[in-house]
This record gives structure tokens, sequence and C-alpha cells, in this order.
């Protein structure tokens, strides 16, 4: 029996199938399809050193919740509750009470997080000086805003999937 499960994670959140239009469209730039998949695969690979896996996966929370993106939030909500993280900091974070969290460094990556998502242009330098006095080196603040990049990218390919294939359902 064969896994018939797409390995991607965009096309499995928006439900794509190779018997969809969509899919077909999404899939004529297999380049495009490979590169999002690795560059996820990239950023939340367990062994990338500096910021720690919980860490990455919380920032991707706090950015889907934000941005806001229900279907993305639950994939990374689920993936903090398969890493067995703390469910009151997955609930803090899926709440935006950042307030509640108690660990400077952490608090430090999510109010960055939550600054560059809701009002960019305060994302200034003043921002980014913050992360270097929680104890974020530089390779990791690279990665941060990397990671920040990739998921305001990958929650906007979700949704434009998402409205093409409601459309040809509905055609």
């Amino acid at each position: 029996m064969t896994n018939t499960q797409p390995t991607d994670t965009i096309d499995r959140l928006v439900g794509l199938s190779p018997a969809l239009n969509t899919y077909s469209v999404r899939h004529q730039r297999d380049k495009v399809v490979a590169a999002t998949q690795k560059s996820e695969d990239g950023l939340f690979d367990p062994a990338l050193p500096g910021l720690t896996l919980a860490e990455r996966l919380l920032v991707a929370l706090l950015a889907c919740t934000l941005t806001p993106s229900a279907v993305c939030a639950a994939e990374y909500r689920q993936r903090l509750v398969e890493l067995n993280v703390e469910k009151s900091l997955i609930d803090h974070i899926s709440n935006g009470a950042l307030e509640q969290i108690t660990d400077a460094r952490l608090r430090a990556i999510l109010t960055f997080t939550h600054t560059l998502i809701t009002d960019p242009v305060k994302a200034d330098k003043a921002a980014l000086q913050a992360l270097p006095k929680a104890g974020l080196s530089t390779p990791e603040v690279v990665t941060l805003a990397q990671l920040i990049a990739f998921v305001s990218y990958q929650v906007r390919v979700v949704a434009g999937l998402k409205a093409m294939k409601l459309l040809e359902q509905q055609a």
C-alpha cells in the first residue's frame, strides 16, 4: 500500500492532490515547490544550531496567529504539542499574551516577531539591538529574520492556493 498523503506541507495544508487544477498550476514550477519545502525543512531542522526548534516553532505560531492563518497556526501548534512544549506557553502565544512569557530571551524573540509582523516600520535598529541584549547571537538574529520572512511567505502561498482551490470547486 502506498502513502497518498502529500509530503509537501503546503499541498497538505491546502488539501491539494494531483486531481486538482490548482495542484497542476502550483506544480508547473516544481523547482519552486521543492525550494519552498527545502526552506521549511532547513529552518525547522532540529539540528539547526542557534535558536532552538521550540523557539522557531513558537515564532512560526505567533506569526501565523498574527497574520492570521488558522490553518498554518494549527500546523505549528500541533508541532509544538508533538515536541512536548508546555501547553500554557503555546496558549499564551496563541492568544497573543506575550506579557505572560517569563523567559526574557523568548519574550525578546516574540516581541520582535510581533513588531515585524504587525508594524514593520518599528522593526528598526532599536528593535534589532534588543535581540543581542537578550542573548541572541548575530547568526540567531539572521535565522529569526529568515524564519519570519519564510512563514510570512508560506502563509500567503497557502491563502492564495486555498482561494484558487475554492474557485475551482465552485466552477
